[in-house]
Order: C-alpha cells, then sequence, then structure tokens
C-alpha cells in the first residue's frame, strides 16, 4: 500500500496544534482502558464479582495489548496503513467493544474477552499516536513522548472523574468512555503528518534475545519491568484501597464518591509528572531522573498501608505524590532502548520492552486481592515496592556503564 500522503512543512507554524489534537485525542481514547477497573466497586457490589474475576476484568486489557502489539509488529500495519486511519479503526471497534459490556452479564467470562479486545485494539491507538507525534520531532522527542505519556495518563484516569459526575450508576461510565473513544476517532482525521516519517524499522522475532545479550540493554529493560511492576497494578487498584480507607471514617456513606474523585486526582497527577520528567530529564540525566522517581514512588508503596483507614487528607496527599512519581519516569524507558539498540533493531527491542513489560502487569494486577484477603490494605501495596527498587540498582549499574555515554547525548 503506498504511503500517507504528507504535506511538505516549511516551517513548524502546525507543528503544536497538530500535537496538541494528538493530545486530545488520546485523552479521549485511553478513557476506555480503566473504564471497566474504575466500576469493579459497583460490580462487586451489585453482582458479587470475586477477586479473581475483578482481577481478570483488570488484566485481560494488558493481555489484549499485548497479543494486538505483536499482532502489529509482525505484520508491520503501522508502516503499511495511514497511522490516521489506522488509529481511527482501531479506537472505533475498542469502543464497541467496550461497550458491548452493557448487553452481557458482567459475572460471565464475556466481559474478560471483550477487555482482551479492548486492550488489543489499543495496540493502533497509542503505539501509533508515537508514531505520528515522531513526524514532528525536531531534537525534542523527550518533551513529545513526556506530553503523550501524559495524556495517556490524563485518559486513564478519567473513567473514574466519569464515575463520579455520572453517580453510582456503571452503566453510565462504560458508555461515555466508549463514546469519547470514538469522538477520538473521528478527531484524529484532522491531524496533520509532519515531514519527519523516517525510516521505520521492522520487528525481527529471531533477535528479540538481544535484549538480554546486550548488557546495556538487559538493565534498561530491567529498569522498565520495575517501573511496570508497581505502576499498572497500582492504577487498577487504588480506586478500591481509596475506598476502602475512606468507609472507615464517620460519615463513610459518602466513600465511594470522594475516592472516585481522589483516584482520578491520583491518576491524572501522572500527567504532570510526566511533563516534568519529559521537562527535566535531559537536565539531570536519564538515569538520575529514573532513579529518583522510582526511589519516590517505592517509598510511597511501602508508606501508603500505614495510613489506611486515617485522616482522609493525609491519605490522599500521600496518594498524589505516588501518583506523580509513579509515571514521571516512563517516558525514559522506552527512549533509553532506542538509544541503546542497534538502529536496524529498535522496532524489534521496543517490540519486546512493551510486550514483557505488560505480561507483568498482569501477574501484579493478580497479586493484589490475595495479598489484600491475607494481609489487609494495610500491606498489600508494600509488595509493589519491590519493583522500583530492584530497578533503582539496574538503572545506578546502567549508569556506570560505558554505554549510558549514549543516553541524552551523555546526559546519562
Amino acid at each position: 500500500m503506498a504511503e500517507p500522503r504528507v504535506q511538505p512543512e516549511a516551517d513548524l507554524s502546525g507543528k503544536w496544534a497538530s500535537v496538541t489534537l494528538l493530545a486530545v485525542c488520546e485523552v479521549l481514547a485511553m478513557a476506555l482502558w480503566f473504564s471497566a477497573s474504575a466500576v469493579l466497586p459497583a460490580l462487586r457490589l451489585e453482582y458479587g464479582l470475586s477477586d479473581l474475576q475483578a482481577s481478570l476484568i483488570s488484566s485481560s486489557v494488558s493481555a489484549g495489548f499485548v497479543a494486538g502489539t505483536l499482532t502489529s509488529a509482525v505484520l508491520g500495519l503501522a508502516d503499511r496503513f495511514d497511522p490516521r486511519r489506522f488509529f481511527m479503526v482501531s479506537a472505533l471497534n475498542a469502543a464497541a467493544a467496550n461497550l458491548s459490556i452493557l448487553w452481557v452479564d458482567p459475572a460471565s467470562r464475556a466481559v474478560p474477552v471483550l477487555r482482551f479486545a479492548v486492550g488489543a485494539c489499543m495496540a493502533g491507538v497509542y503505539p501509533v499516536e508515537m508514531k505520528m507525534a515522531s513526524t514532528w520531532a525536531r531534537a525534542d522527542m523527550g518533551l513529545l513522548v513526556g506530553l503523550l505519556v501524559g495524556a495517556l495518563t490524563l485518559g486513564s484516569a478519567s473513567p473514574h472523574l466519569i464515575g463520579a459526575l455520572g453517580g453510582i450508576d456503571w452503566r453510565f461510565t462504560l458508555a461515555a468512555s466508549s463514546g469519547l473513544a470514538a469522538l477520538s476517532s473521528v478527531l484524529i482525521l484532522l491531524f496533520r503528518l509532519g515531514s519527519n516519517l523516517g525510516r521505520p524499522s521492522s520487528f525481527r522475532p529471531s533477535f528479540a534475545l538481544k535484549v538480554w545479550r546486550k548488557k546495556s540493554l538487559r538493565l534498561a529493560n530491567l529498569g522498565y519491568f520495575g517501573h511496570m511492576w508497581e505502576l499498572y497494578a497500582m492504577w487498577a487498584w487504588i480506586g478500591l484501597f481509596l475506598n476502602a480507607s475512606f468507609a472507615l471514617r464517620p460519615g463513610g456513606g459518602r466513600a465511594a464518591f470522594y475516592a472516585k474523585l481522589i483516584t482520578f486526582a491520583v491518576i491524572g497527577m501522572g500527567a504532570i509528572g510526566s511533563l516534568l520528567g519529559g521537562l527535566f530529564a535531559d537536565r539531570l540525566g536519564w538515569t538520575t531522573l529514573t532513579m529518583g522517581a522510582m526511589a519516590l514512588s517505592g517509598v510511597c508503596a511501602l508508606s501508603v498501608g500505614f495510613l489506611f483507614g486515617g485522616n482522609p487528607w493525609l491519605v490522599a496527599a500521600l496518594c498524589l505524590v505516588w501518583g506523580l512519581a509513579v509515571v514521571a519516569d516512563s517516558a525514559q524507558f522506552s527512549a533509553s532502548v532506542k538509544e541503546l539498540s542497534d538502529p536496524a533493531l529498535i522496532g524489534t527491542m521496543v517490540t519486546v520492552q512493551t510486550c514483557a513489560g505488560f505480561l507483568l502487569t498482569m501477574f501484579t494486577i493478580h497479586m493484589i486481592p490475595p495479598l489484600t484477603e491475607a494481609l489487609g490494605w494495610e500491606y498489600a501495596f508494600a509488595f509493589l515496592a519491590a519493583g522500583p527498587f530492584l530497578g533503582v540498582l539496574a538503572m545506578a549499574r546502567l549508569r556506570g556503564h560505558p554505554d549510558a555515554v549514549k543516553l541524552a547525548i551523555g546526559n546519562r
């Protein structure tokens, strides 16, 4: 198929209008990711979902995303089609799958299957948006990636705000999130591609093991896995944690409402963290930024349980700090793998990193409910701290590796 037509750009006058539109589309589309997780408290109350059922609803999106990413990489879909139309079709299909949950029994196996389909379609949204943003990059890819990770975070938080504004009816949250994603599929057609298309880097399964054979790449990926060990499990369960904590306080009848609002703020704080990480990573050094963010988020994971059931203002304040730190370093891990890889293998390296990271999130998402059952919310999140602390050690070793001079033009 012919390459998408790109309007020649003599200047960058349309750059930020296009990038802003892209970020808006990402916020709207990413509302799908946690739309089902956001309504889990209501579903558990109304249908008596088990811990396993609740975990499957949350983790099946990650499984679908892994399957979709691998399929897209093997078939080269993002490079064969106009990325705007690929995004449009993917977002529409994801919205349709998410909306279909309204017509099935929430306690049935159909819900995880539909959420798997949502995740598979999202492989045509977020990675493709990164490709579209790169067409406008002019020595500011770090800032652009930080902006898009911030948009991803804000979009992931939005179902909790929708739920708070829509009341206790979980159906409103699913319908509204699906509608926002459908809107993004229309708006994306207004996006103008920049002139910096570059040559696509294909996925080569036979070279996947190079991720582990090269020490600097191995360390960068271990840092990323430590980051992912914590991130999606925290995002998936922080709403239930806050709901349970607020319900223990006097006047806990409004716990669900306030928990939704604070959960939106906590996950949404990651948008600020992503932007700050993108702005300061090159100044502080990439390994310095990632180590600092992971150390702070790990301390929050260890500490938050001690405030469970305590003063809501203190609980909310610590969770807000956690929400900012937990994703502030996300963009630097992907960028590090790109900088440390052979240019011909970047597509393979990024695909392997992404798929392995999201597979890991499936384990940690399922880990929290049994830990909560056995130890209580006071200690369940503490086990997430192992990831960022091990990630700090990996990035510290990467900082001392000779290949680290390739990061941010030597600003390790």
